[in-house]
């Protein structure tokens, strides 16, 4: 489209855009919260977030255990802590360190909780982020822990995209706006410096730098005992960095591993996860060096992990002494501890009983330079779709697992199940799909998939007691799609739906679409199906490339206009995964499949809700409201809402979360069930178009 005619829309408080998004809020809140079932649902959304039963996940930070909370009560949230025995109990006393809602009250700015890095060792002072209604930008100030309060004169940074980490109690190393030259053209930051209490910020000698088209650079000290460092990143691209050592009397030294791997430095070691084979390895395997002996050229190592067909790795985390793997095979999670040996040998031993078609996730580990049992403590959770959390802690090298917590089960799901099948996509490859549901079904049922699929996303099994309320209650079927450009089987699972390659990601979720319609799980008219993000973005090829499919569409904070994405926002980070629209080979793929530029009204498309937040400090709002006038003047079955703080998450408390929520799933539910008040499909030619050339008219006079 080279003459946008919806330009204008991108001016995210331009007053005749806001005045725009007003009218389409209204619009939309008006039909939605009429609904009968709106506010119960509503009300039973924000039950569940607020619930105080939930697990309230910890970090560790000596002999405390961190958690941010957030419940009726507390809305904005207050960050607090306790100890271990305490933790135990069924009721924890807890002691407040920071009460959000409290500063923001006193401050009259709508405060969320971004954060803390507190100085390490003896945890006296934290270097507190908060952002301003949700967005990805922060301020950050210092803040001491015993006093409870924020210190005079201490170190303070004013709102940007920044990044902290602590050398000592006088020093710091910080990323962030200082004026012309110190961002990138993504908008995170180009230069590190090391800053001195008492100084000048632009006074800070700049430490590490990168170039204005890198995406970030970021730095920081680790103080492990015997091991204190400086390491530095410049990430390149999103999928390219280099990885240094810094010296204060000496140029930065590159560790000289692959530029698409994952490599970290812990105490003697340097783990690598291939992004690609080297040294004769395959890519997704996870490789182990002595650090030192590295730097000086040596590449002797171990292998800690190689994939398979079907097992994959997922991450992992470290103690003092071991190392914790995350694996996958077939989505379904394992967890294994590493131990290493004298002579660089490495043994291995299952973690935990976790059970087909679920997701075991590390949540906290100490850190390495606790003393003890303490040093060796992992935290870890157990869930399914069906199978609300389990938290358990175990010491590494240590036989036994002690369950700390358990999750309520907000729903009920009596007479649910889970299967998992496989659809075969375009190309011949096997997709695999969760499916949660009714184990006896008469007959289609309403269904809502879930896709995401890019950037190396796992999707796995995970328990919603919001889908399970809003959703699987009602009598829905609830589906996740597995497709590529996630990391479900690794790095080639994601490459293969990258970039030019991503018509493969849409095809995938075609094809699960077309399966659950074939098993007779569902029908195109009562399928809905929802992303956010790059999922909204597959949403939006759905609805363009695929409209038959479906009877519904929601699009949560999506990209839709693929060829001016790098021009908006953080858009310019993503050129890795999707291409550069000032390439003429990228564009010619871009244009395939952007959807703003692949609208047919003539193939008409299912009713279409759009989600974002005018706070949304990544994905530009702009892409939203565009899509949706555009819908709109072809008069096209769209609803619109924006939500005006949140950031990219959408909301920045349980009470905008729930709302949102409420929205979603009444569209959803009034478009795919019998008690539905509007059309599954709509074209052109069954509607009059809207006034939206009006408004679009004065847009462009003034914008």
């Amino acid at each position: 489209m080279e003459d946008d005619p919806y330009l204008w829309l991108e001016e995210i408080e331009g007053e005749n855009a806001l005045a725009w998004v007003e009218e389409r809020n209204a619009e939309t809140v008006a039909e939605l919260t009429a609904d009968p079932g709106f506010a119960a649902l509503r009300r039973e959304v924000r039950e569940v977030l607020d619930d105080t039963a939930r697990i309230p996940y910890v970090t560790r930070r000596g002999p405390h255990l961190y958690n941010f909370w957030r419940d009726a009560t507390h809305v904005r949230g207050v960050w607090r802590r306790t100890t271990l025995d305490e933790y135990r109990r069924a009721e924890p006393r807890w002691d407040t360190v920071v009460d959000v809602d409290a500063l923001a009250r006193q401050e009259d700015v709508p405060w969320v909780w971004a954060g803390a890095s507190v100085l390490r060792p003896g945890w006296r002072r934290a270097l507190v982020k908060l952002s301003r209604d949700g967005a990805d930008a922060t301020v950050v100030r210092e803040f001491d822990m015993e006093t409870r309060t924020f210190v005079p004169g201490g170190f303070r940074l004013p709102e940007a995209k920044t990044s902290v980490s602590w050398i000592d109690e006088d020093h710091i190393l910080v990323g962030t706006d200082t004026g012309p030259g110190s961002l990138t053209a993504s908008g995170y930051p180009r230069t590190v410096r090391c800053w001195r209490r008492g100084t000048p910020l632009e006074a800070a000698p700049v430490v590490f730098e990168g170039r204005h088209e890198d995406v970030s650079v970021a730095a920081w000290h680790d103080p492990s005992p015997g091991f204190e460092r400086r390491l530095a990143v410049r990430h390149r691209d999103f999928w390219h960095s280099e990885r240094f050592v810094l010296y204060e009397d000496a140029d930065p030294v590159r560790i000289e591993v692959p530029d698409d791997a994952v490599a970290t430095v812990h105490r003697e070691w340097l783990l690598v996860s291939l992004r690609s084979p080297w040294l004769g390895r395959p890519a997704g395997a996870l490789l182990a060096f002595g650090f030192d002996a590295f730097l000086r050229g040596g590449r002797e190592h171990e292998v800690l992990f190689v994939p398979d067909e079907r097992t994959v790795l997922e991450g992992y985390a470290t103690t003092r002494g071991h190392l914790v793997l995350e694996t996958l095979t077939d989505v379904s999670s394992r967890l294994h501890v590493l131990t290493p040996h004298e002579g660089g040998s490495w043994s291995r031993s299952p973690l935990g009983e976790v059970p087909e078609l679920s997701t075991a996730a590390v949540r906290a580990t100490a850190w390495e330079g606790e003393e003890g049992e303490t040093a060796e403590e992992v935290l870890f959770s157990v869930s399914g779709f069906l199978q609300p959390a389990t938290l358990c802690r175990t010491v590494a090298g240590v036989e036994g697992v002690e369950t700390l917590k358990h999750a309520p089960a907000l729903f009920s799901a009596e007479g649910l199940g889970v299967r998992q099948h496989f659809a075969v996509s375009s190309d011949g490859t096997r997709v695999p799909y969760f499916v949660v549901g009714p184990e006896r079904q008469d007959g289609p049922a309403p269904t809502l998939l879930y896709g995401y699929g890019g950037f190396e996303v796992s999707l796995t099994p995970s328990h919603s007691s919001v889908t399970g309320r809003a959703w699987l209650e009602r009598g829905g079927t609830y589906v996740v799609a597995n497709i590529r450009g996630g990391g479900e089987y690794g790095p080639d699972w994601h490459r293969a739906a990258l970039g030019a390659h991503r018509d493969l990601a849409f095809d995938d979720f075609a094809a699960v679409a077309k399966d659950l319609v074939a098993r007779g799980i569902t029908t195109a008219g009562r399928l809905g199906i929802m992303g956010g993000s790059n999922g909204g973005l597959l949403m939006g090829v759905m609805l363009t490339r695929y409209p038959e499919l479906f009877g519904a569409v929601v699009a949560e904070v999506p990209l839709l206009d693929m060829l001016r994405y790098h021009r908006l926002l953080a858009g310019a980070s993503w050129t890795a995964e999707y291409g550069d629209p000032d390439d003429p080979g990228a564009r010619e793929h871009l244009l395939r499949w952007s959807p703003y530029h692949n609208l047919d009204p003539a193939r008409g498309c299912p009713p279409v809700l759009l989600t974002t937040s005018t706070r949304d400090d990544r994905v530009h709002p702009g892409h939203a409201r565009k899509m949706a006038a555009l819908l709109r003047e072809k008069g096209l079955p769209v609803r619109y809402f924006e939500n005006t703080g949140g950031g990219h998450s959408g909301a920045s408390d349980h009470e905008q979360a729930s709302f949102v929520e409420a929205v979603v799933h009444t569209f959803l539910w009034r478009t795919l069930t019998a008690e539905g008040r509007v059309p599954e499909k709509v074209r052109a030619a069954d509607r009059t178009p809207s006034s939206e050339g009006s408004g679009r008219r004065l847009g462009r006079a003034v914008g």
